[in-house]
């Protein structure tokens, strides 16, 4: 699988309003690639006026015949040709993605991008499946339970799968008949322009697909105000998906969907089948991405006579990853995105020895000749299952590891005061998975595996802070509708 060169890759800079892409701005922001901290774009930032322009075209377009009467089989095709123009061209936008951010080349090109083509073709097949329901009514009358688009979505995306969690929100969105306007991170702005670009090619009106860069502040708070906006969908931090639910609350009292931050355990009982191989997906649960996944599996809560014999074989885990740049296609671990996150996990760590946390592995920022920003794989027993490291969502490669001794303990272990995003359970009893089940307050558990599959079927959301509705599945389509309600009288 190739490498490629950074800087010679051609950006689609701008916003995209109304299929074309827009240099307008009054500000402009250096973006920088994550690997080597070396500023590769300007980008230009969106103010208030811009996102008023961008829904307006959105606005227009939903309404237009071309796309509000558009038969849903019809809609369905385009977000099939949508699809596959993803496939024709996974190799520039695996490279727009990787060269941005987080994602290593490799992983981009066989898993980023076919995974976002089938999401697409997921819900494209969901378009022509629901439109309501009939309700149980009086004999003398029809109830109509009609299954409507809000109209405009306003979507906020993170910097972590740009890709990814961009289309989570945006192929629900235009599956059930809306329009979308899309604020990607600032930090990766890029790859998200070239899918708007190909929806447009592959048929979608332009417009039914906006992008508006800026900062959360600036475009962000203008999109969650703006009164034809009728939802609001957000991936990203507690702290900010509770100032969005505000700012809709006060504006237009409109619907959000919010995927937020996480501390998910991963429990593993003296019973598994094979303890290295748990090892091994315990490692890549937080490894994996440099641990920057809000479903992160960073606390490991083990069995007391498992403990010594897992924690060497995760050491053993983070010592093989290779650190390195996006664009080496033999990097396994790849950068923290910016300098002051790094920064922050260290902060984390430091403190967290300082409260009598014992290293077991890592601990340290990483020194390469790239210069970017890398932190070790680390493992840390915290002193007190209260302290900060086991409490707060680091969203870096840092596993804490507790141990237990009964099930009641390594479920009480498992709770978290404010999360509750998702969850692993190993075992081979299926009584104590059961229980697992029933204890354990997560929006998403894995049964002796960890993350995400192929089964766009399945939702994902979480419970408490974690956020609000569901992503993915029949869930997520129906979540950007609305339901309206007519009762006619029969004539006899």
């Amino acid at each position: 699988m190739p490498g490629f060169d950074p800087d010679r890759i051609e950006i689609p800079l701008g916003h995209v309003i109304g299929g074309a892409l827009r240099h307008a701005a009054q500000e402009w922001l250096d973006v920088r690639r994550p690997s080597d901290a070396q500023i590769y774009a300007r980008l230009p930032e969106g103010d208030a006026a811009l996102v008023d322009e961008a829904v307006a075209n959105s606005n227009a377009a939903f309404r237009s015949p071309g796309w509000r009467r558009l038969a849903p089989r019809d809609r369905a095709a385009l977000m099939r040709r949508w699809a596959d123009l993803v496939e024709r061209d996974a190799e520039r936008l695996a490279r727009l993605e990787a060269l941005g951010s987080t994602r290593p080349i490799r992983d981009a090109l066989a898993w980023d991008i076919p995974y976002t083509a089938d999401v697409i073709r997921f819900f494209a097949e969901l378009c022509d499946k629901h439109g309501g329901e009939i309700g149980a009514t009086a004999p003398d009358h029809l109830g109509l339970m009609i299954a409507e688009p809000y109209g405009v979505i306003g979507a906020i995306a993170p910097w972590n799968f740009p890709l990814v969690m961009a289309c989570w929100k945006i192929a629900p969105a235009l599956a059930a008949g809306n329009a979308v306007v899309l604020k990607p991170s600032e930090m990766t702005p890029f790859s998200v322009n070239l899918l708007a670009l190909l929806a447009v090619e592959a048929g979608i009106p332009p417009g039914i697909f906006n992008v508006v860069q800026g900062r959360g502040p600036v475009v962000g708070e203008a999109l969650c105000r703006h009164p034809l906006v009728a939802k609001v969908t957000f991936t990203g931090s507690t702290r900010t998906g509770a100032a969005i639910m505000e700012i809709c609350a006060r504006h237009g009292t409109k619907p959000v969907t919010l995927e937020l931050g996480g501390k998910s355990p991963q429990l593993v009982f003296e019973d598994v089948t094979d303890p290295d191989r748990t090892a091994g997906i315990v490692a890549r649960a937080i490894a994996g991405n440099a641990g920057q996944v809000c479903v992160a599996g960073s606390r490991l809560i083990v069995a007391e006579s498992l403990k010594a014999r897992m924690t060497v074989k995760i050491a053993e885990a983070f010592a093989g990853l290779k650190p390195g740049v996006t664009w080496d296609a033999t990097t396994t671990l790849p950068p923290i995105i910016s300098e002051p996150q790094c920064a922050r996990i260290g902060a984390l760590v430091e403190r967290a020895v300082a409260e009598g946390g014992k290293i077991l592995a890592g601990g340290a920022r990483l020194r390469n000749p790239q210069h970017g920003a890398y932190f070790a794989p680390t493992l840390i027993e915290p002193a007190d299952p209260m302290a900060g490291i086991v409490q707060e969502e680091v969203f870096g490669p840092v596993l804490t590891v507790q141990g237990f001794r009964s099930d009641d303990e390594a479920f009480e272990l498992a709770g978290h005061p404010v999360y509750g995003l998702a969850a692993g359970v190993h075992t081979r009893d299926l009584n104590r998975a059961m229980r697992a089940l029933r204890e354990i307050r997560a929006g998403t558990i894995w049964i002796n595996r960890y993350g995400r599959s192929n089964d766009h079927i399945l939702p994902t959301g979480g419970f408490g802070q974690s956020g609000i509705g569901k992503d993915l599945g029949r869930q997520a389509f129906e979540g950007n509708q609305r339901l309206k309600t007519v009762l006619m009288a029969l004539e006899a």
